[in-house]
């Protein structure tokens, strides 16, 4: 079933920040929108998923083998099924294993009041690659910013841009312990730098726990963040130096930012 307007679209995790972002912009689309959430309403589920040219789960990976289970019986053979998960090889791995019909992972690379910026969504083609190039269109057409990639590519990126930045981040703060009146030498960059931290760490701690212990890169990532600490730990700061200057080398190359 094609993804353009009006072709219904059924949002699972309806009720969370992200599932209440894209049912928004679904039904701003032109596309009529069915809502789910926790508990699963098991008399309307069925139907509306029958009816759905995509179902978009926008549910926690400790919930993604539940509920794919419970909706893999209603799809029908040009259903999408797709996720947002932050990591992608295991909820792929999910949803291929569990079904028979086209398959989309994806990955918004924003947050739910994210405005100012572009909105990239990865998107990881799973069981169908005209329908991901369809959903990519349709993201597009919606004002986001899709782009293709692997599963792996993916979760080995993630495990260093959320994995270990919150490892890290965690890790330092440990080590700048607030009971030994530090905050009286807080400087502009320091405060700045606890700020930042502060959501991550008060709120979504459980959330990059459970991210980093799905992703199969995570491991990998802190041990090579701790072979640099290592370099460190025996005083060679200026080859440390040199080697970062990698970021802004490749900006300088590239005529611009990073990609």
């Amino acid at each position: 079933m094609p993804l353009n307007p009006p072709a219904p679209v059924v949002i699972v995790g309806a009720r969370g920040q992200m599932g209440a972002r894209f049912a928004r912009a679904f039904r701003d689309a032109g596309h009529p929108v069915t809502e789910f959430d926790h508990p699963l309403d098991q008399d309307a589920l069925p139907g509306a998923v029958r009816q759905a040219a995509l179902v978009l789960l926008c549910v926690p990976i400790t919930a993604m083998r539940e509920v794919v289970g419970t909706i893999a019986p209603h799809l029908t053979e040009t259903t999408v099924l797709a996720d947002i998960c932050s990591v992608k090889v295991q909820p792929l791995h999910d949803m291929l294993a569990m079904t028979t019909t086209p398959v989309v992972g994806t990955h918004p690379l924003f947050g739910p009041s994210t405005l100012d910026s572009e909105l990239r969504i990865a998107v990881t083609p799973g069981r169908g690659e005209k329908v991901s190039d369809n959903l990519s269109d349709r993201f597009r057409a919606m004002g986001f910013a899709p782009f293709t990639t692997t599963a792996d590519e993916h979760d080995r990126a993630m495990a260093y841009i959320q994995g270990l930045n919150f490892v890290t981040t965690v890790a330092y703060l440990c080590a700048s312990p607030l009971e030994t009146g530090i905050e009286r030498f807080f400087t502009p960059s320091f405060g700045r730098r606890v700020e930042a931290a502060a959501k991550m760490i008060t709120e979504d701690a459980s959330l990059f726990t459970t991210m980093f212990e799905a992703n199969p890169h995570s491991l990998e990532a802190v041990r090579m963040f701790r072979s640099y600490l290592n370099v460190a730990a025996g005083g060679d700061l200026e080859l440390l130096s040199q080697k970062a200057l990698w970021w802004w080398r490749k900006q300088h190359d590239a005529g611009g930012p990073a990609s």
